[in-house]
Parts: structure tokens; sequence; C-alpha cells
């Protein structure tokens, strides 16, 4: 089987990370071309990895070199026009959280991967931990009962040197705050879990920091199965943490972490006056253990692309995430509810998360 080759655009600190993920593919992989717009950082990036091509931009990239996989690490503003560029020229593409910054960007993506028959999905890898489709799959079985009542939170502490980039804190470059660019994993993995989402009440404030985007994100969301949650994300909390719970009739599953999880995360608590063998019994029966990183979704990422399959998600599922993020600003602009399926073209929240953001 022929390697997979690699082009990463973006040589900051997270394509570091990306690099490691790729690195454990072992013999699939081969990193032929760096990009970056200081051709410098590029160079630097291509020695330290022995990456034979290092560009300024991705047009010399796609004129010179023919990826089969594009890996998008670039500052969330360039990130639409990015994949755009690596679809057009036949890669496949992964890229980083958020995708793209509006519903009408994700719906170019879609309909320019329709057109070209190449995939594109971003990095959602709280998905792929094996303790996680664990719980999924024992969700939508039944196995729990029905679930009843959420908590997801993403409780995170960013200081004022962490904004000093000058493309994080505004919308137009960082295309969101602390519910966009941080709590998106909990949140898509959350809603992932619970399933289809009906309403949503919102609030956001800049609490601290001297930012253009929110740094606190508050909501109530009532789901199509008639659950209830509350989300809150905020990235002012020195005692950092992601938490999940769902309360369902027949068990609670909690988990504890930062950043990725494992195994050993979750809690699974019966109600005190029963026991419930069979729920106990199929909780106990965990896959072996596949953790929640990068290099878990690349790898199934590359298992896709050997089928000549495209990889999951696919983009129509991150576009569900992303329309309840816009959603959540939407409310919390207006000061209204807003139910899931109403930001269609002509809303301004449908062009920009925050409803007014011109993206170039």
């Amino acid at each position: 089987m022929s390697k997979t080759q690699i082009a990463l655009i973006g040589c900051g600190k997270f394509a570091h990370g990306h690099m490691r993920s790729i690195q454990e593919q072992g013999d699939r992989t081969e990193v032929i071309a760096v990009v970056d717009i200081d051709e410098t950082r590029a160079r630097e990036f291509a020695a330290t990895y022995n990456i034979p091509h290092s560009y300024g931009g991705p047009e010399a990239l796609f004129r010179e070199q023919h990826p089969d996989l594009v890996i998008i690490v670039s500052p969330p503003g360039d990130h639409f026009h990015h994949c755009i560029e690596a679809l057009e020229a036949g890669s496949h593409v992964l890229c980083e959280k958020p995708l793209a910054g509006s519903l009408a960007q994700l719906d170019q993506i879609e309909a320019t991967i329709q057109r070209t028959g190449s995939t594109c999905t971003g990095v959602l890898q709280w998905r792929y931990g094996s303790s996680g489709q664990h719980v999924k799959r024992l969700l939508d079985e039944g196995a729990l009962g029905k679930p009843l009542v959420g908590i997801c939170q993403t409780t995170w502490y960013r200081e004022p040197a962490y904004y000093e980039i000058p493309w994080r804190g505004k919308w137009a470059t960082e295309l969101g705050g602390v519910a966009m660019t941080l709590g998106i994993h909990a949140m898509d993995f959350f809603m992932w879990l619970m399933g289809d989402w009906d309403t949503i009440s919102a609030t956001v404030g800049t609490l601290d920091r001297d930012i253009e985007v929110e740094n606190v994100a508050l909501a109530h969301v009532h789901f199509s199965n008639g659950a209830m949650a509350s989300l809150i994300n905020s990235a002012v909390s020195p005692h950092q943490e992601s938490y999940i719970r769902i309360d369902c009739q027949q068990a609670t599953v909690e988990l504890r972490h930062l950043y990725s999880y494992r195994d050993e995360s979750w809690t699974f608590t019966l109600p005190p006056t029963e026991l419930r063998t069979k729920a106990l019994k199929q909780w106990e029966t965990m896959p072996e253990e596949k953790p929640a990183t990068i290099g878990t979704q690349l790898a199934s990422l590359l298992d896709a692309l050997d089928r000549s399959e495209a990889p999951w998600p696919r983009v129509d599922d991150v576009r569900s995430t992303i329309e309840f993020l816009t959603s959540l600003y939407k409310s919390a602009f207006t000061g209204q509810p807003v139910k899931r399926g109403s930001i269609l073209p002509g809303d301004p929240f449908y062009m920009s998360v925050n409803g007014k953001t011109e993206l170039a």
C-alpha cells in the first residue's frame, strides 16, 4: 500500500502536535511539504522534521506538489480559504476547529466537495475515544434508559498573554470566543452523545481581558427527545476542568478531564435504590482503549481513505455543530430562544456567527 502524502498548512504551536500524530501512523504517511505565511518559520519547521519542501503560501504548494491529504493548522480566519484551495487542488482535507466561520462558508465547502470529489473533515477528536464511542452506543441502544438531564462544562483559563497573538480575540480572525474556539470540543461531543437538539437560550459576556469576543458563554438547551441541559464555557477559570454529565433513567455517566480523556476519566452511577445489573454489565463491556486524540482520528481518516470512503465526521455533521454554536450566539445577541434549523440564507447569522462580522 502506498504512503499517504501529506502537506501541512500552518507551522505554529499546534502543528507540532499534528506532526506527532502523523508520526504515530508509522509507514502509512509521508509529509512532503509545509506552508506558513512566515517563510522562515516554514523552513525551520521543515528542517526540524526533515520535510523536503516548504512554502510561504498555498499557491506555490499546489503549483509544485500534489498531496493526497492537506492538514490545515492555520489561524481560524484562514481555514475556509485554505479548505477551498486544497479541495480545488484535488487533495483531501483535515482542518482544525472551527472548520469555518459561518454556515454560508460550510455550505460552500460542501458544494466544492460535491464538485471536486475530494473529502473534507474537521478535527473533533473527542468523538474518537473508544470509551466515548462506547457511551454513545449505550445511549443509542437505550441501555441506560432515556436521557433526562445533562451538564456540559468547559472551564479553562487563558491569561492575557494568550491574546497577544494578533489574530486572537477578534471576530474576523478567531471567528468567535470561548464557545467557538475552546468549548467547541466538549459541546460537539456532548451534543453528539445527546442527540438532536430543539431550542437553545444563551447569554455571553467578556468578563475580563481586552478582547472583542466573549470569554464566558452560558446556555440552556431543550432536546427533541425531551431532555434538558445546561452548558457553561469559560476562559477565565483558574481551576480548569472539562466535565460532562448525563443523567438517564437507569444510570448517570460522568466524564472529568481537561484536554483528552481515557477510560478512567468516566464514572458510572446506578440509582441508589436499584440494582440495574443489565445496565452495569453493558457499561463494563468497554472495548480496547483508544485515546481521544488527533492521532486516533487521523488513523481512522487514513482507514477511510484506504477504503475510498469519506472520513467521518462529514461536513454535514460538522455543520450541525457550527449551526448549534451559531444559534448560541444568535440567542445571546438577540435575547431570544433559537430553534434548530431556523438560521437560513438571508439571516445575517447565516453569514457569520455573530450576525455582523464580514468574513473575507
